[in-house]
């Protein structure tokens, strides 16, 4: 029994050291960084909305969602490692894939560092060490550049709404949350408590934010759609700012542009062409 449990030991080691060659990416923030890495290669399946959003993927299985991922599918495409996010929606699945011994390495982006060490770990897992720590180190120049750049300017109060109806907004201790103190701003959904929060429009409304900054798909323009609310602020004083959803909001290899943008929407003269060192 011991000679068994020693040898199922190394084995995991074993496969831990081996770079990924067969790899399924169950979560769009994942599948980016592996693509940023070099790492297409390597992805043999993905998650729908990965293969939606991300054109180099489009072609690979698809292996479900967040809420219906498919465990057939993805021992089907017989993955040397499996990527996910560790959320309540895929504990279950998670759990099925490692009692069947498919290797699953779980990643949970939801802070800034979380986002680093995410980058540092595919890299590690698929042999792409040296692009991570590129990839690491561009970012955190970038943070660098922009924290100078915002120094000692007025700080405003905004609001960061990721979809409008039902209203949600980015609160404490996200990676965007970090981003919007990082570019000089008072984050007002951090007092909601949650990453994610939902909100009301009552409490956005009390909340007075001087910028709102909106990444809603919807294909009303922003500034057109909360213009509704002229008593608000960032209204009066035309400081409603359309976001890109997928440039700003995906916790991914991208973290170093989405900082500059961040940073441009809310002091439009502080940064240079390029705020890099």
């Amino acid at each position: 029994m011991l000679a068994v449990a020693c040898a199922l030991v190394l084995a995991t080691q074993a496969a831990a050291e081996t770079p990924a060659r067969r790899i399924v990416s169950m979560n769009p923030s994942l599948t980016r960084i592996l693509v940023a890495l070099g790492a297409r290669d390597a992805l043999v399946g993905v998650d729908d909305f990965s293969a939606r959003q991300e054109p180099g993927v489009a072609l690979l299985p698809r292996v479900g969602g967040l809420y219906d991922p498919s465990r057939e599918a993805v021992v089907a495409l017989e993955p040397d490692l499996v990527v996910l996010v560790p959320s309540r929606e895929q504990r279950d699945f998670r759990a099925r894939l490692e009692a069947l011994r498919v290797p699953v390495l779980a990643l949970d982006p939801v802070g800034f560092e979380q986002v680093l060490d995410s980058i540092r770990a595919l890299g590690a897992r698929t042999g792409h060490e040296a692009e991570a720590r590129a990839r690491v180190d561009a970012i955190t120049r970038a943070r660098d550049a922009v924290r100078r750049a915002t120094a000692g300017k007025p700080r405003p109060r905004a609001v960061f709404v990721l979809t409008r109806d039902p209203l949600f907004v980015v609160g404490r201790g996200s990676f965007l949350d970090e981003m919007m103190g990082i570019a000089g701003a008072e984050n007002l959904g951090a007092a909601l408590a949650e990453a994610w929060p939902r909100a009301s429009l009552e409490w956005l409304i009390a909340a007075a934010p001087e910028v709102i900054l909106d990444s809603d798909s919807d294909p009303l323009p922003a500034r057109e759609y909360w213009s509704r609310f002229p008593s608000l602020p960032a209204v009066a004083a035309g400081r409603v700012v359309a976001m890109s959803a997928g440039d700003v909001t995906l916790p991914g290899p991208d973290l170093d542009h989405a900082l500059v943008t961040l940073a441009r929407a809310l002091h439009p003269d502080a940064l240079p062409p390029d705020p890099a060192p």
